[in-house]
């Protein structure tokens, strides 16, 4: 099976019909299809992917004029492209094959490899969780297009930890035993891509300039895909640091040594590179926030809605020496435009994985001014301090019935669920920053006030004497002042 003339890309046709497409397909028809048409990591893979290969068969844009204008000449100069390295984007069979390493044998006579499920993140494999597949057997064969999906996400995403020794060339894989982190997965990270109408318009918006990457990484930031310049062994200096630490090499990962069976049954696997993680390498699509005078990646959380963190994803880098900033594609001039930004997350605790979420809004212009994301953001953190009067107020509720553990958690469920509806209404902040000198008044801080109501008389019942008592005495607290939270949505 070869990539770029076999398909196994999912995406959307225009008319919301769903089909798989080899490479060279996806682009020749980008300007038609609407989207991608799979999981938030696998979205994140795939982008990578798509964006190297465009990046390298222009070889750029240079600046930020030939990226306003390079729309048009991405169709036939990927084509060109994929026709002179055809040969490197072969799934299986002797000869070079995508993502896997040459040479690679088990560690041990008796080892018969892992199942070929085992790279897919979302199926209950070995120690994968069951969030997202109910136990299911570990023989189930994995067909090819699946295969090259699950490949290029699991370069991508594979959490660090304990992990299988190979032989490659003979002699064992790094770590023993032991794996970091691929590149898209540290500290939970948050990662942005800017939307288009078609597929080809989200490649365009998504691409970086030499000129940026020059800003970004240094003079030596661009460096080559891996299919270019392949990693053969570990002592082949230059190729490993282009891999591991160029913007080019980086996108498509070889964090894990791996080779596929032809079956599809089985696969060997090991670690693979090291690549280095922030602050010493920040991936593009990632958004870098201050915290306790710390610069570090944004993270996502299970319990905290992404749209709560788009003032700290918004923010465009202030000067070549500032690091605070969303991702590095929002410093084109998105000013003039409505912006329609994806932001997705693969959230783990160490090596396990917890959840996959991913969110789409369309973004006011004003969201990448100072004074639109500080209104935004006193919106955010107006909810903030109502959440904070709300919990004040179920625990006088639980105190008063004395009630050991206050419903906390399913009232601020109701209470965000509640106004995440409500969120053309924060942006007319940004729109209109008058608004914010009287919040309570506004259309987005009325909803606040009727969303902490509303979960407040839904987590509490009030059927007898002493649950009206309880009920009227938390009542009291929901409608004192509430009280600022010490953070915000932009540097929590």
């Amino acid at each position: 099976m070869n990539l770029t003339i076999n398909p196994w890309i999912p995406a959307m046709r225009s008319d919301g019909s769903r089909a798989l497409f080899s490479l060279r397909e996806l682009f020749s028809e980008a300007h038609q299809l609407r989207d991608l048409s799979v999981k938030p990591h696998e979205r994140i893979a795939l982008m990578r992917l798509l964006v190297c290969i465009t990046q390298a068969a222009l070889d750029g844009p240079k600046d930020e004029a030939a990226w306003e204008d390079c729309e048009p000449t991405i169709q036939p100069k990927v084509a060109a492209y994929l026709e002179k390295w055809e040969g490197s984007f072969e799934l299986l069979g002797d000869g070079p094959r995508f993502l896997q390493l040459p040479n690679l044998r088990p560690g041990k006579e008796t080892d018969e490899g892992n199942a070929s499920t085992k790279l897919d993140l979302t199926l209950a494999t070995g120690n994968n969780p069951t969030i997202f597949d109910n136990r299911a057997p570990e023989d189930r064969l994995v067909n090819n297009t699946r295969a090259a999906l699950n490949l290029l996400t699991f370069q991508c995403f594979s959490p660090g930890g304990r992990i299988g020794v190979a032989l490659w060339n003979g002699q064992e894989t790094p770590g023993r035993g032991s794996s970091g982190h691929a590149p898209c997965t540290p500290s939970s990270m948050v990662h942005s891509l800017v939307q288009g109408s078609h597929l080809l318009e989200t490649l365009r918006f998504n691409l970086l300039s030499k000129e940026t990457i020059t800003d970004f990484y240094g003079p030596q930031g661009w460096g080559s895909p891996i299919w270019e310049l392949p990693v053969s062994s570990v002592t082949e200096l230059a190729a490993v640091k282009n891999a591991t630490g160029t913007y080019l090499g980086r996108l498509v990962p070889l964090s894990r040594a791996i080779r596929l069976s032809e079956d599809g049954g089985s696969v060997i696997l090991a670690n693979g590179l090291d690549y280095p993680i922030y602050p010493i390498y920040r991936e593009a699509t990632a958004a870098v926030r201050k915290s306790d005078k710390e610069l570090k990646l944004l993270p996502a959380s299970i319990g905290r809605s992404l749209w709560r963190q788009l003032s700290a994803i918004t923010i465009k880098r202030r000067s070549d020496g500032d690091a605070v900033c969303g991702p590095i594609a929002l410093n084109h001039d998105f000013t003039s435009l409505s912006t329609t930004l994806w932001v997705g997350a693969f959230v783990t605790d160490k090596a396990k994985i917890e959840e996959v979420i991913e969110s789409v809004y369309p973004l006011p212009s004003e969201m990448f001014s100072e004074f639109g994301r500080a209104a935004y953001e006193r919106g955010v953190s107006f909810a903030n301090e109502w959440e904070f009067a709300l919990k004040n107020a179920l625990k006088e509720f639980a105190a008063t019935l004395k009630v050991v553990s206050p419903a906390y958690d399913q009232a601020t469920q109701f209470f965000w669920t509640r106004l995440e509806q409500h969120l053309s209404d924060l942006f007319e902040l940004a729109r209109n920053v008058d608004l914010v000198a009287d919040l309570p008044a506004c259309k987005w801080g009325q909803a606040v006030k009727a969303a902490a109501q509303d979960s407040y008389e839904q987590s509490c019942a009030r059927q007898t004497p002493r649950q009206i008592e309880a009920y009227a005495r938390g009542l009291r607290k929901l409608y004192l002042h509430p009280k600022p939270q010490p953070t915000t949505a932009a540097n929590e």
